[in-house]
């Protein structure tokens, strides 16, 4: 018994399974046939009858309905496609980050233009992106080149952001948070053609 006192190990919520077979509680079930044909309304005995006699299993598919739906099929095969699923979706749910690009008041040019694209980066990956002036020392007395470098930012970026929050002072910084576009890919893919045919 010792092995209880461990708990359990943290997993990822499985895919919900559905009855089958003897698990099936309803006296009469409406049938679909391991082909998709609609066989009807029959006997819990006769539709068990039916998915024995042709090898596979009856699987409750709609147990809210009355009288609840069932399948002939292989829930094997059928529940290791719902998994498969299951795990591509969840794949393709995107966490949006918040990544943070840092500049200071007198940034060259190149440096700027190379921050600047990797800002572009994180926003084609859906990202938001926090651009961050920061200060020190004396060049807190000119905190209007920092909001100047950010409407700079903001103007050549404009056809691919939209602004969270306008340019606000805290501390030694300036900072901005814009999100890309919903349409960023398009706009993106239409760039990338428009510089390949110059």
């Amino acid at each position: 018994m010792g092995w209880r006192s461990r708990g359990k190990a943290k997993t990822k919520p499985e895919v919900p399974k559905e009855r089958i077979n003897s698990e099936i509680n309803s006296s009469k079930v409406r049938l679909i046939s391991e082909k998709g044909e609609q066989v009807g309304i029959v006997s819990l005995a006769e539709a068990l009858k039916l998915s024995e006699n042709a090898g596979l299993d009856l699987v409750e598919i709609a147990p809210g309905a009355n009288p609840p739906v069932c399948k002939i099929m292989d829930f094997g095969q059928y529940h290791y496609q719902k998994e498969r699923k299951m795990r591509e979706s969840r794949k393709k749910q995107h966490i949006v980050q918040t990544k943070e690009i840092k500049f200071g008041p007198n940034t060259e040019d190149h440096d700027y233009n190379f921050k600047k694209n990797n800002a572009v980066k994180f926003l084609k990956q859906h990202n938001k992106v926090k651009f961050t002036v920061r200060f020190r020392g004396r060049q807190l007395a000119h905190k209007d080149i920092g909001f100047k470098l950010l409407d700079k930012l903001v103007d050549e970026l404009k056809e691919i952001i939209d602004i969270d929050s306008q340019p606000k002072s805290e501390g030694r910084t300036i900072f901005l948070i814009a999100s890309p576009k919903k349409d960023i890919d398009s706009i993106i893919e239409k760039w990338e053609e428009e510089n390949l045919n110059k």
